[in-house]
């Protein structure tokens, strides 16, 4: 059985492949602001349940024979705020100053289709608190700089650089990294899926 990843994150992939899988990445193009405008969805865990699906049925729509779509997305909820990758290094300044000192939640979705039973899919998301340091503005600046903060949601990568400014979380580790095995084994499961199944052989 072949897993397929829609991401083109290095950390999902990662954090799939410690689990014992060994997934095919095929990225999707979609348009993330205009699937959200066109659902008008503004909850945190709309945004990003919606957006995984979004994902994996394009890719699953590119695939053939009896693969397993996943597609995922991640924002950081602040303030009541959704906020996705930074759009720029000034962004990712602003949101640093922002969260420094405080919490937020990081919402991961995850939506799987199984193209064996002809599109057959199911999703869910998982939300994890997130608790940040209080940097100064130097080593706001200093992080910026490395560029790690531009690519990601909430503008920090806890398996990267990123790692020292977290002091903590409540929930899911690996779904602040961007993938969370357990909730795709529950989604794999009420497929009629074998999680054994999808464990690669070495």
């Amino acid at each position: 059985m072949r897993l397929v990843l829609a991401s083109a994150s290095p950390a999902r992939l990662a954090v799939l492949r410690a689990a014992g899988l060994d997934p095919v990445v095929r990225v999707s193009d979609v348009d993330e602001p205009a699937v959200v405008a066109a659902y008008g969805v503004s909850d945190p865990a709309d945004v990003v349940l919606l957006l995984a699906r979004a994902k994996a049925e394009q890719v699953a729509s590119r695939c053939e024979d009896d693969a397993l779509v996943l597609g995922c997305d991640s924002v950081l909820e602040l303030d009541g705020e959704v906020h996705g990758k930074p759009a720029d290094a000034e962004q990712a300044r602003l949101r640093w100053k922002a969260m420094r000192g405080r919490s937020g939640v990081l919402h991961t979705g995850h939506w799987l289709v199984d193209l064996a039973t002809g599109g057959g899919s199911t999703g869910g998301a998982v939300a994890t608190t997130v608790h940040f340091a209080d940097l100064d503005d130097a080593e706001i600046d200093a992080y910026v700089a490395t560029g790690e903060p531009l690519g990601v949601a909430g503008a920090f990568c806890i398996d990267g650089r990123g790692a020292a400014y977290v002091t903590g979380i409540e929930g899911d580790y690996h779904s602040v990294v961007g993938v969370s095995p357990a909730l795709l084994r529950e989604l794999a499961v009420s497929l009629g899926r074998s999680w054994p199944d999808l464990w690669r052989t070495d």
